[in-house]
């Protein structure tokens, strides 16, 4: 009896710790550049399958080489109720890998992160579309915004430029500076909060990463998204849709879809084409406003750069984009109010994908332009050169 208890024991022994191995999977993160990464690590449910066919989503965590649980995202990025990725954050040295373990824990709670993502829709203010991070934040126009402008309302913009917010708190400042704008409509343009402000002039020029058609020497632009869907909203990222009502000679319809991580000064913009006849190009922009800031245009890198001092600090704006589908760059310069743009123009493809972003002097992330530079470069790298992930 004693025999086939030990045996017995031996066998439960062994069969809870292959259950234990069959319950984590490991993850091996590599940096193969020659600078530090802080990112945000996708891993898609075909790279789970092994995992999930197993346990169930909602029981999975991921821990760290220090055994630390980690902060995670789910995200369902076609809207079909089901989810198609699982989102963490890694800092990760130059030259290194960092390891991890998926595990299935459904008793211990995961971790919350202080800082966050955030976009919506915002009604009160004509819809607009604005969206942040810890470091920065945008906005675009949309249909209400259009409808009034036509109409002849005083301080209404039609414009698919894209808007930049000065941000110098890692905070969420979007809901807190649009409910201030409902008693006071100069609220977010004055730096009274120790918090940032907007005093970013788009107007009809490109902002900080629009896009339009670049023929004869002019643009051809669309006018305000007419429709949004937030896709997804959290700790590590957001993600929404925005649709144009067809423009240019071309008759482009586009949906574009944007992306901005924590941690990153950079937007990721992903437009898709649909054309009644074959477009030229497609031109992404950074407005020049007066002409008074400096351009740097780096066809073989792939990044762009403009520096510029608005009120009393410096700010940096920048496009990366892959250098194969850039046809050529140009710092265009114009008399005439808001058409002023650095243009990157691209060959036309069904879907263009393009970085987009900036950093404030008083934000503490830069002081010089050569600091913006840096990060212009690091962020083609990084677009050239993703994370290595091996799941297994």
């Amino acid at each position: 009896m004693n025999k086939i208890s030990i045996t017995g024991l031996s066998c439960a022994i062994v069969c809870i710790a292959a259950n234990l191995m069959n319950a984590q999977t490991s993850i091996q993160v590599k940096n193969t550049q020659n600078f530090s990464r802080n990112e945000i690590v996708s891993l898609s449910i075909s790279q789970l399958k092994g995992f999930l066919g197993k346990n169930k989503a909602e029981d999975l965590r991921i821990k760290d080489a220090q055994n630390n649980y980690v902060t995670i995202q789910w995200i369902d990025n076609d809207g079909d109720g089901k989810n198609d990725e699982v989102l963490f954050q890694t800092n990760i040295d130059a030259k290194k890998t960092n390891s991890y373990r998926i595990v299935a824990d459904s008793k211990t709670i995961i971790p919350e992160s202080k800082l966050t993502t955030y976009s919506r829709l915002v009604p009160e203010r004509v819809d607009d579309y604005t969206w942040e991070n810890d470091k920065i934040a945008f906005r675009v126009y949309g249909p209400k915004g259009q409808a009034e402008a036509l109409a002849g309302v005083k301080g209404s913009t039609l414009s698919s430029g894209v808007d930049i917010w000065f941000k110098r708190t890692e905070k969420s400042v979007i809901n807190e500076w649009y409910k201030g704008y409902l008693t006071d409509p100069m609220y977010y343009h004055k730096d009274t909060r120790g918090e940032g402000y907007d005093p970013y002039h788009v107007g009809d020029s490109r902002g900080t990463g629009g896009i339009g058609i670049w023929k004869d020497e002019k643009l051809q632009v669309s006018q305000n998204f007419i429709s949004s869907k937030t896709i997804t909203e959290g700790p590590l990222r957001t993600v929404f849709e925005l649709t144009y009502a067809p423009w240019s000679e071309f008759g482009v319809k586009e949906t574009k879809r944007i992306s901005l991580d924590l941690g990153s000064n950079f937007s990721k913009f992903e437009s898709i084409f649909e054309t009644e006849k074959p477009a030229p190009n497609y031109t992404i922009g950074i407005s020049l406003h007066k002409n008074e800031g400096e351009s740097k245009l780096n066809d073989k890198d792939g990044y762009y750069l403009h520096w510029e001092k608005i009120d009393d600090a410096f700010v940096g704006e920048g496009i990366v984009v892959n250098p194969k589908i850039v046809e050529k760059s140009v710092a265009f310069k114009s008399e005439t109010p808001d058409q002023s743009n650095l243009l990157i123009i691209t060959k036309p493809q069904k879907k263009l994908t393009y970085y987009a972003g900036f950093a404030w002097q008083k934000s503490g992330q830069i002081q010089t332009q050569k600091d913006w530079e840096n990060i212009l470069q690091k962020q083609s790298k990084i677009v050239a050169n993703p994370l290595l992930i091996t799941v297994k």
